[in-house]
């Protein structure tokens, strides 16, 4: 059975599913949404049995492996696998899509082009993560900006073109970079390869490689997104509806630290040993700057996008980490915030649908008329600003616990840079707790609870929420349950990331080192830059 193109056929089916919607006979959108979400079931069902029939959790290598001749003439193939970086997102992919598509039940506006749009993104999420050449990784990197960009333009909020516009500019912008990088990388040295395995082992000059560190870098740093390049996201989110939010906050963020994973570090170790302090320093930057804005918002849809900036923070600190229990922390991160965002969003839109408004100003006492509401908000609220129990807090304790336990840093720029995180960990309690309270708590708005018939939440709605609250309250508890699905991938990518650090080289002596040409360069010692 684990010869079977698995992978092909996730990114395949609901692509060739949405070329069929059209051809669907629907007037008013009722038969092509359970068209969608039983494509989204169906396609969720392979990713779960694929990752239990043919992923081995002990192996960290890439598996499910799947190659096709596509254009031989240009070295392109058709190069498909999945490793422990790639699984848990491509497992993230499918679920979180697939509460999307049933967070789509209201859309009556083009409803088929709105289905097939959401279908065409869940085949072209996948594919990114598990692509294995680089022109291939840079095709479906651009295919999911074009449904991205129509979701925006036609069924966002009263600024949508120009949200659409910024973020079609800004990513398209940044993936120029991904596609000279790639270019370069595979035309480098004697063979002409496109292959991300092959290309790894090509001996790079020290200074070709922090070129194309930085290239790769400003890419992925829209995609995050870092500061400063951050400006689209906000813009975006405050004119998404309920499911595009889902799936920007939910998986298009995750593709940025996934691609400095699989790229920056496992491909370009030697740089990444000089960029990792300014990897850490953007980090910080990051969950402190985006914490303030946060609290400084009066749109609750800005508020929490703000908090999405802030919380990948964590993510570039793990990297940057040089330690396994910080590479770890980052992948949790991804995850955990890839639940909790699309949960805090989902609720946005089904407040925002009551109320029709998304000014703090105008709500109050929402609590009192809509007590499940109540209960989902402060729920997942709690699980964003890191409540122990749930999996935000797993994931950003082991981000702090690989920094301050790494040798990679000297000691002071550690305690710096810990006590800058741990200040921007106190503000988000602080901006999340302040909009609950003046959402759910205090006088109504009589205005506002007269105007509008505030009903509670659905079942529907309860259900979507309760399925993303499961695995956020799960993985907090026992967080084994996806730890043990990377660990021997991330165990080895940060044997490879410490074996281009001189001092940490001479300590580790007795240590076999990752079979990669590239270890053998040379870096600057990270600790003697601080």
């Amino acid at each position: 059975m684990t010869n079977f193109p698995w992978l092909t056929t996730t990114i395949l089916f609901p692509i060739a599913a949405a070329l069929l919607i059209p051809f669907i006979p629907d007037k008013d959108g009722k038969t092509v949404r359970w068209y969608a979400l039983i494509v989204g079931l169906i396609d969720f069902a392979l990713i779960v049995y694929a990752f239990f029939v043919g992923y081995d959790l002990n192996t960290p290598g890439l598996q499910l492996v799947e190659r096709y001749p596509w254009i031989p003439q240009m070295g392109l193939e058709w190069s498909v696998a999945a490793d422990g970086l790639s699984m848990p997102l491509i497992l993230l992919t499918g679920f979180i899509t697939t509460l999307a598509v049933m967070a789509a039940w209201p859309v009556s506006l083009k409803p088929k082009l709105f289905y097939f749009l959401i279908l065409i993104m869940y085949g072209g999420q996948i594919a990114v993560f598990a692509v294995q050449d680089m022109l291939l990784f840079f095709l479906v990197w651009e295919l999911e900006l074009i449904p991205v960009y129509l979701l925006l333009s036609i069924w966002g909020g009263k600024r949508r073109l120009y949200a659409a516009t910024k973020f079609i500019i800004y990513t398209a912008g940044g993936s120029l970079f991904i596609l000279v990088a790639a270019l370069a990388m595979g035309f480098y040295g004697d063979t002409t390869t496109f292959d991300m395995s092959a290309i790894a082992g090509k001996n790079f000059p020290v200074n070709m490689q922090l070129l194309l560190y930085g290239a790769f870098l400003i890419a992925y740093a829209v995609k995050l997104p870092i500061f400063p390049l951050h400006t689209w996201l906000p813009d975006a989110h405050g004119e998404a509806t309920a499911p595009v939010h889902m799936l920007l906050a939910g998986i298009l963020l995750k593709m940025g630290g996934y691609a400095l994973l699989r790229m920056n570090v496992g491909m370009l170790p030697d740089a990444h040993a000089v960029f990792a302090p300014v990897l850490i320093m953007l980090g910080v930057t990051n969950i402190i700057y985006a914490a303030l804005t946060a609290y400084a918002q009066r749109n609750l849809k800005r508020k929490v996008a703000y908090s999405s900036i802030s919380h990948m923070g964590f993510v570039l600190i793990g990297i940057a980490s040089f330690t396994n229990i910080g590479t770890s922390g980052a992948v949790l991160q991804m995850v955990s915030h890839g639940l909790i965002g699309a949960s805090l969003f989902f609720l946005v839109g089904a407040t925002y649908d009551r109320t029709h408004t998304l000014m703090l100003d105008e709500m109050g006492g929402l609590g009192k008329k809509m007590k499940k509401t109540f209960a989902m908000w402060t729920t997942c609220s709690l699980a964003s600003l890191a409540l122990p129990g749930m999996s935000g807090f797993v994931a950003e304790l082991m981000v702090f616990i690989g920094l301050a336990t790494s040798d990679a840093y000297d000691f002071r720029f550690k305690v710096v840079m810990l006590i800058l995180a741990a200040v921007g960990a106190i503000l988000t309690p602080i901006y999340l707790l302040s909009m609950l309270r003046e959402m759910l708590y205090g006088p109504e708005n009589r205005e506002l609870v007269t105007k509008q018939n505030l009903i509670d939440s659905e079942p529907r709605e309860v259900f979507i929420v309760a399925c993303m609250l499961v695995p956020i309250i799960g993985i907090g508890l026992y967080p084994k349950v996806l730890t043990q699905v990377y660990d021997a991938t991330t165990d080895s990518l940060t044997a490879l990331m410490r074996s281009s650090v001189p001092a940490l080289v001479q300590q580790e002596a007795a240590t076999p080192k990752p079979s990669n040409s590239m270890a053998a360069l040379t870096a600057p010692e990270i600790g003697s830059r601080n």
